[in-house]
């Protein structure tokens, strides 16, 4: 009877430790939950900067391999092969970037202006959709400025204006000023801290690779050590095939919107390149953006943009990712997209651009475990 009542004991006190693990547990990952979600622009800020920091250490490495120079002398050389890269397009293109970039920007919004025309004469209801602005700023900017003859107000033809209009007017300038100026600051900010963790990562990556190893606990610790070299490398091949792919992607589009004859082909070259970072979505974005440009040169040069678009998809989703990335991710298609719409929806930009990198480290940790199971269970 007093081992029964021992034993009983025992499963009691075994079933409220359980429930009280359990019950932290929850509480833990429901406080993790919240805190992700309410800074989640700050943790993808930086899984930006370690991605960064990844990619340069992908090509120092590569670098390593045609060198024994020591890793700081690679990074040095690395940083200013790529900062010497840039300055070469701004200093060479700048002009032509900005210019192209304006008459985009106007066609664009004139192409938006007259899509909203022809759903309207079609009888589809555009009344949630105001492109009424952009059309006529673009018809502004992009038309010579005419003469014509208006007739002043009274108000403003036997007097200066109030105080209360002088007051309205430099609000609404000095809150425009400001938006514009905290967006730019915003902007700069978040660039030179992903550039700063990038280097950082870069410059010392053992002792951060030590570090996160040492929150492990010491008797999962070679376990965690497997899983973040395999996803140090998984990281790295994929980063250096995007690379390849979105500078393949940003040449043969150039190239043939020049051969065609659309305005602004570099530019439209260039965002084509930095949207093919973003797998199925920004490839279907840079398609819209590229065939909407080229609406006004005419139908035969949308249509021969169109044609491009679907040879510079094909090309890199059934050659370039076939062949430069099978050894670096293998992600069904479908599963991809519909986690790039969830995190996009939930995130926003960050989690659409980020989404499949945090896809390659949860495959990396879910194949690590599904091999590990047959050996425990042996």
């Amino acid at each position: 009877m007093t081992d029964s009542a021992d034993h009983r004991l025992q499963a009691r006190n075994d079933l409220a430790w359980a429930i009280a693990v359990g019950g932290i547990g929850v509480v833990l990952f429901a406080a993790l939950l919240t805190f992700a979600w309410h800074f989640a622009a700050t943790l993808f800020l930086l899984f930006a900067g370690m991605l960064l920091g990844v990619a340069l250490n992908a090509m120092i490495t590569l670098l390593g391999r045609l060198t024994k120079l020591p890793h700081a002398l690679r990074l040095a050389i690395v940083c200013l092969a790529m900062a010497g890269l840039l300055s070469g397009i701004v200093f060479l293109g700048g002009t032509t970037i900005a210019q192209q970039a304006t008459v985009l920007s106007n066609t664009i919004k004139s192409q938006l202006g007259s899509v909203k025309d022809f759903l309207e004469q079609h009888g589809v209801d555009t009344s949630y959709l105001d492109f009424t602005n952009a059309a006529g700023e673009a018809k502004g900017e992009g038309t010579a400025v005419t003469t014509t003859t208006t007739t002043p107000a009274p108000s403003q033809s036997h007097g200066i204006p109030g105080a209360g209009a002088l007051a309205s007017s430099g609000g609404a300038i000095i809150s425009q000023t400001l938006k514009v100026l905290l967006g730019t600051v915003s902007v700069v900010g978040n660039f030179f801290i992903v550039l700063f963790l990038g280097l950082a990562f870069a410059a010392q990556p053992s002792i951060y690779r030590a570090g996160l190893l040492f929150i492990a606990p010491a008797k999962y610790r070679a376990q965690a050590t497997v899983i973040v070299d395999r996803i140090g490398e998984t990281l790295e091949r994929w980063l250096i095939a995007q690379i390849i792919t979105m500078m393949a992607v940003f040449l043969v589009t150039w190239i043939g919107l020049a051969i065609i004859g659309i305005p602004s082909s570099f530019i439209l070259g260039i965002q084509a390149g930095l949207l093919a970072f973003i797998p199925t979505v920004g490839a279907i974005l840079g398609g819209l953006i590229v065939v909407l440009a080229s609406l006004a040169t005419g139908w035969i040069a949308a249509l021969s943009a169109f044609i491009l678009f679907l040879g510079v998809h094909a090309l890199e989703s059934y050659v370039l990712t076939p062949i430069i990335q099978r050894q670096a991710l293998d992600i069904p298609p479908a599963t991809l997209f519909a986690f790039q719409i969830l995190l996009g929806v939930v995130f926003g930009i960050w989690g659409l651009a980020l989404a499949l990198p945090l896809m390659a480290i949860a495959k990396v940790m879910i194949d690590h475990f599904k091999t590990e199971d047959p050996a425990r269970a042996a």
